[in-house]
Formats: C-alpha cells, sequence, structure tokens
C-alpha cells in the first residue's frame, strides 16, 4: 500500500508518518521500481501501536524503548513494567505541577473579583509585582 493510504487507515497524516520514518519509531518500507514507499500490514501495526503511545503522552524514546523490548530476546516484561512506572511517576509530577500553577491562577484570580478599570486590575497589578522566577526544569519527562 502506498503511503496515502497508510494514513487513511492508521488516521493520521503522510507528514505523521515521514516524521516517524525519519524518528527511527517507524520502520522504513520497501520502494517500488518508481520509488514510491510502499507499506505492509506490519506498518499499520507499528503505527498504531506508536500511535498509541502517544496518545498517552509517551516520549519517542519510551517508545522506542517498548519497540526494542518488543523486538527483543525478553524472557519477562519487567522492563516494560519498569517503563510504565517510570512513565507513571512522569505523570504523578506533572499532575502536581499542575495542581501548583492552578493555585497560583486562583489566587491571582482573586486579586480581581469583579470588573473594573483596567489601571486598577488587581491581575494585571498581580503579575506586575510577581517576582519572575529562574526557568525551573519541568518534572516532565518531556521537557
Amino acid at each position: 500500500m502506498r503511503i496515502g493510504e497508510l494514513a487513511r487507515i492508521a488516521n493520521c497524516s503522510t507528514e505523521t508518518i515521514r516524521y516517524y520514518e525519519k524518528e527511527g519509531l517507524l520502520q522504513e518500507p520497501s520502494r517500488k521500481d518508481n520509488n514510491y514507499r510502499s507499506y505492509r500490514e506490519q506498518h499499520v501495526e507499528q503505527l498504531r501501536f506508536i500511535r498509541n503511545c502517544r496518545s498517552l503522552d509517551m516520549a519517542h524514546d519510551e517508545i522506542r524503548a517498548l519497540l526494542g523490548l518488543m523486538n527483543g530476546s525478553q524472557d519477562d516484561c519487567a522492563p516494560i513494567n519498569d517503563l510504565l512506572d517510570q512513565h507513571i511517576d512522569h505523570v504523578d509530577s506533572r499532575l502536581n505541577e499542575l495542581q501548583r500553577l492552578r493555585q497560583q491562577l486562583l489566587d491571582l484570580r482573586q486579586q480581581c473579583v469583579c470588573a473594573q478599570a483596567v489601571q486598577d486590575c488587581g491581575i494585571i497589578q498581580g503579575l506586575n509585582a510577581m517576582p519572575t522566577e529562574g526557568m525551573q526544569p519541568s518534572a516532565s519527562h518531556l521537557g
């Protein structure tokens, strides 16, 4: 099958497919005499796997590791469990970051409880008065 058909079956764009190939996540297809890519059912399965991992917010390195473990000679799935446990930890960290952000926004919102002149807006004044923090490294594995 050609790239357009694969894209239609997998419900994604041809650019996404090319990107995953370039990133080494999707196996390179064979080429026909006219140099068109020729995909097989294996590519459909790989692409669905990759897209499912991405829907769980997994980073490319995590997906690459899972693909390697799937194709490797592991005796058991303990490394896969470890990878998923690490990903869950990343999600927990991100949730904590988002809760802190939410609280900051709620606190800021309380500084202006009713509409008034912009120059008197407590939100604007609060944003101007906030100390500018240095770049904090994100707890997310995505950066």
